[in-house]
């Protein structure tokens, strides 16, 4: 449940994020697949299975958002991207969404002109020091 109403948020966000994106909802339906932009390998996140398949957190996501937006939660390409490379895939089209590791911070908020729809996971750091 909690997938599926992700979906539909990312679906609704995929057709109302601004002028550079103001057809994704409807190419992404013309296309009849959702190009999902997803991280290189992550245990738990994004990996492929001995079959190539990609299982985790991420696919999950890219998955209820292709049944929510087509009705069929396999038709999803994925597309890998690293730190590097992830903002300007989405900003160019290569992706209509990223599904993936990606720290939501107020500059990126302001200068990438992307939509940050929510947060999907909570991580956090430490520090440790010895006694």
């Amino acid at each position: 449940q909690l997938i599926k109403s992700i979906g539909v948020a990312a679906a609704l966000v995929i057709g109302t994020t601004g002028a550079a994106s103001a057809g994704t909802l409807e190419d992404t339906k013309a296309q009849g697949f959702v190009k999902c932009g997803i991280s290189t390998g992550v245990a738990g996140f994004a990996f492929t299975d001995a079959n190539g398949d990609w299982k985790g957190f991420d696919p999950a996501i890219c998955q209820a958002v292709a049944a929510a937006v087509l009705g069929d939660a396999s038709k999803v390409k994925y597309t890998t991207t690293t730190g590097k490379t992830r903002f300007e895939a989405l900003k160019s089209g290569e992706v209509d969404l990223l599904a993936r590791n990606t720290t939501w911070t107020f500059s990126r908020d302001a200068d990438l002109k992307l939509t940050f729809i929510g947060v999907n996971y909570y991580d956090g750091q430490g520090f440790m020091v010895p006694k």
